[in-house]
């Protein structure tokens, strides 16, 4: 089932060290982006276990709005489709939950519990949304690649590095 199927909330096996930074290799460039493992640690653990799997590796960017968000994470390639599971919303907990230009966020359906592997990166400030998406990651390199994605991109892979 998609995104949109009704499935049992999931707790991510990866335990969040508080360093990790995603390393996005893109048809466009590259992105670095410190995640956020105190402010939405299931958010993090998910993203960081579905990227170390090789998840993401080959699948495209499915979603552009210019000037709003560019989207991607689904093995559909048309919004649909997902890991087969969904994670706990972290927006009502998370003290960092802004949508700054470059901040990384999960998509989801229109329940709050419905994220799985769709995210999107900020195109400008997106504040109306801080209060409906959990955002679990900063941009720290790769603006300009950011602002260069647009739909059909190619996400090669992503890889989690420590910092400390």
């Amino acid at each position: 089932m998609g995104l949109f199927g009704s499935f049992s909330l999931y707790t991510p096996k990866y335990k969040v060290v508080g360093d990790e930074v995603a390393v996005f290799d893109t048809s466009k460039g590259t992105i670095r982006v410190k995640l956020d493992g105190e402010g939405a640690p299931i958010h993090v653990a998910n993203f960081c276990e579905l990227a170390e799997k090789g998840f993401y590796d080959g699948l495209t960017f499915h979603r552009y709005v210019p000037g709003f968000v560019i989207q991607g994470g689904d093995p559909a390639g048309d919004g649909t489709g997902g890991p087969g599971y969904c994670i706990h919303e972290e927006f009502t907990t998370n003290p960092r939950n802004s949508h700054v230009d470059g901040a990384l966020a999960m998509a989801r359906a229109s329940n709050p519990n419905s994220a799985g592997s769709q995210f999107y990166f900020c195109l400008g400030p997106q504040h109306a949304l801080d209060s409906g998406y959990t955002v679990f990651g900063t941009t720290i390199e790769g603006m300009d690649t950011i602002a260069a994605l647009r739909k059909g991109d190619i996400i090669n892979s992503i890889t989690i590095e420590h910092t400390a």
